[in-house]
């Protein structure tokens, strides 16, 4: 399935705190994005910080009227694109299996403070040795801005583009919880709640800490042709238009994020062997994972 959105529909979805680290701001000024846009509330907002930081949170005054000036102008140059499958899915040990794909994962290597146990994505599907059929959703989204090589506020708008394409999916998985999965179709959280992960299931992107190889996306690509939507990828895996997304969705009411962290040189073995790549290889799409 094939959505295309406005920017004008996905832009509310857009968490900016992220926006404002990219562009070295903490967190505590993103908050200027649930402040009235009057000048009393701006000012009243300045003032709420020590007077050393007030310099900086007229900064992000700036910085926020900036962007959202831009973003209104941007749903004539720009669309945001997604495109979801759902599809039947069975956990082996830590690979997934969806139709005859094998698609290898890693297991968290460092035990977190409440002593959870260290889980894999494929713990969150049923087993193939059950004998039941499970569901995955496969996802990419992306940005495309016609006018932004020749635009004079290239970076500013690069940064909201890699916001926006986030934004995308989180309106995506909305619709694909309530709606076209329909897994809580009573959902009714806040966008807050949203950003908190307070929804069933997860939606671990490929890059990002649980799914950190990038080469995941090529299995992907075969899964749902990514260039139905105009992402193609590099020899390493990357996306293009850079602000996309991809990954997956699991539904199941215990699934959290986490961290993979740092694998060693025998685990590096194995997950190269599933992965039917070399060690070589295996390192070029790992090496922020490598002890």
């Amino acid at each position: 399935m094939i959505k295309e959105y406005t920017i004008h529909d996905v832009c509310e979805y857009i968490n900016w705190i992220y926006f404002f680290h990219a562009w070295g701001f903490s967190a505590k000024f993103a908050t200027i994005a649930d402040i009235h846009t009057c000048e009393a509330c701006y000012s009243q907002w300045v003032h709420s910080f020590p007077q050393e930081e007030r310099a900086k949170a007229k900064e992000a005054i700036q910085l926020f009227q900036e962007a959202k000036s831009i973003l209104r102008g941007m749903d004539k140059t720009t669309k945001a694109s997604a495109i979801f499958c759902l599809l039947e899915t069975n956990a082996d040990g830590d690979d997934l299996i969806i139709g005859k794909q094998r698609i290898p994962l890693l297991r968290q290597q460092m035990a977190t403070s409440d002593h959870q146990p260290l889980v894999c994505l494929s713990d969150f599907i049923r087993p193939i040795q059950k004998g039941v059929i499970d569901h995955i959703g496969v996802f990419a989204t992306t940005i495309q801005n016609s006018n932004l090589a020749s635009d004079e506020n290239q970076l500013l708008i690069q940064t909201l583009s890699d916001r926006l394409a986030e934004a995308t999916a989180e309106r995506l998985h909305l619709e694909v919880r309530k709606e076209l999965w329909g897994y809580a179709p009573d959902e009714s959280l806040s966008i807050k709640e949203l950003f908190q992960g307070k929804y069933q299931g997860i939606r671990p992107a490929i890059g990002y800490p649980s799914l950190p190889d990038l080469s995941i996306n090529f299995i992907l690509d075969q899964l749902i042709d990514m260039k139905q939507i105009g992402i193609t990828l590099t020899d390493n895996g990357m996306m293009i238009p850079h602000a996309s997304v991809s990954g997956f969705m699991i539904a199941h009411p215990q699934a959290y994020y986490f961290s993979v962290g740092k694998i060693d040189k025998q685990q590096l073995s194995d997950y190269a062997r599933r992965r039917g790549f070399d060690i070589e290889t295996t390192q070029k799409f790992l090496l922020g994972n490598i002890l």
